[in-house]
């Protein structure tokens, strides 16, 4: 595999670690620029509503720039941000800051996915797009629970500080290695961005961007609650909790390197065969919420699971966007981050209903959505036309 692929994943960690670690910096937050709880939230949901406008805004606008530029810019842009963002007082200019971020994060996630399609061949695609999604997965095992103990430490600024200072280095990496225009095999600006945005109009890809959307909202449903699931709901201590976060992306990786090695030629049995033990596994959650011993082994499962049937629908969606070759990674990053905005919404609504198990119960009838319409469209496929 190219090193690019590799230094592409370690900026994706920074930026992952950047989108997850709020969630141990909150009260800090809170104390330092005398804010409330729900405003501190925010910064999570403008980091979401960043990452679905910049996606296809940057791919958009940079389709017709060398990867090496968009890519380098997105990173300054992101680099930049979190500088302010350790600086600033002002809850108003953090709150910016993170949108500004995630567009930039989102940007470089979708030209990235696209710049695989350029420097890999079609046959390793699926085990490329997994190298650098494992920069989330590796975010969650040991770059949130380090920006939390940085937190702890040395106060929430801290953290963005090591943020910035990873993606500054990544950037250099970026800058010298990414090609300095597309290749000759590969002509992305002769194509038009209406035939581009056309490609929409795929059932395939249209099919797999759905699916991620559901997998993902499922993933993100339960994963934003599990600190009070696995301490008020199994009674564990609450510094246990970034052992939890740990297992359950060990079990992303693992989950996810899997289907990568899979995913170029079995993709279809890796969704076929994950996304119905998804629905039997959250399930099983829901009804073992107060079991401390079914957070222990249900977390990475669960984790191994999410991430395997999420990257696998990735490499399927960019295989399926070919005609789309700067926008396809676009349209991934959109369909990833809207699971990733509607999931925890949903997942907070049935809380009042339903207790500590509602997100585990919404995430267990999203994945039981996402096999209905797998098994809907797999009928389709292989209906026969009356004519």
């Amino acid at each position: 595999m190219p090193v690019l692929l590799y230094v592409l994943a370690v900026a994706v960690f920074a930026q992952g670690t950047s989108e997850f670690v709020l969630a141990g910096l909150v009260p800090g937050i809170v104390t330092d620029l005398g804010i409330t709880l729900a405003q501190a939230g925010y910064l999570t949901s403008g980091f979401a509503v960043g990452m679905v406008v910049g996606a296809p805004l940057t791919a958009a606008l940079g389709r017709r720039l060398p990867p090496r530029w968009t890519l380098s810019a997105c990173l300054l842009v992101f680099v930049a941000a979190h500088l302010v963002g350790a600086l600033t007082d002002q809850y108003a200019v953090l709150l910016g800051t993170r949108f500004l971020a995630a567009v930039a994060n989102a940007g470089f996630l979708a030209v990235a996915l696209s710049t695989v399609t350029t420097i890999v061949p079609a046959g390793r695609q699926g085990r490329a797009l997994a190298a650098i999604l494992s920069g989330t997965t590796l975010a969650l095992v040991a770059g949130v629970p380090a920006g939390a103990l940085l937190g702890e430490l040395w106060g929430w600024r801290s953290a963005l500080w090591a943020i910035a200072g990873v993606s500054a280095l990544a950037l250099v990496a970026v800058v010298v290695l990414t090609p300095a225009r597309p290749s000759p095999a590969e002509p992305h600006a002769r194509v038009d961005l209406r035939a581009e945005i056309g490609t929409l109009r795929s059932p395939d890809l249209l099919r797999h961007l759905t699916l991620g959307v559901v997998v993902n909202g499922a993933t993100f449903c339960a994963f934003t609650y599990l600190a009070p699931l696995v301490t008020d709901g199994a009674g564990l201590d609450s510094a246990l909790v970034p052992v939890v976060l740990a297992l359950f992306g060990l079990g992303a990786f693992a989950g996810l390197s899997v289907a990568g090695r899979l995913a170029d030629a079995h993709g279809h049995l890796v969704v076929g065969v994950a996304t119905p033990a998804l629905v039997v596994a959250w399930t099983l959650w829901a009804a073992l919420a107060d079991s401390a011993p079914a957070a222990w082994v249900l977390a990475p499962v669960l984790g191994a699971l999410s991430f395997a049937t999420g990257g696998t629908l990735i490499a399927r969606s960019m295989a399926a966007a070919q005609g789309a070759p700067t926008m396809g990674g676009a349209f991934s990053t959109v369909a990833l981050n809207l699971g990733a905005l509607v999931g925890p919404v949903l997942g907070g609504a049935a809380l009042g209903p339903l207790g500590l198990a509602g997100p585990l119960v919404v995430s267990a009838a999203l994945a039981a959505v996402a096999v209905v319409l797998g098994c809907v469209a797999g009928r389709r496929r292989t209906a026969v036309p009356a004519s």
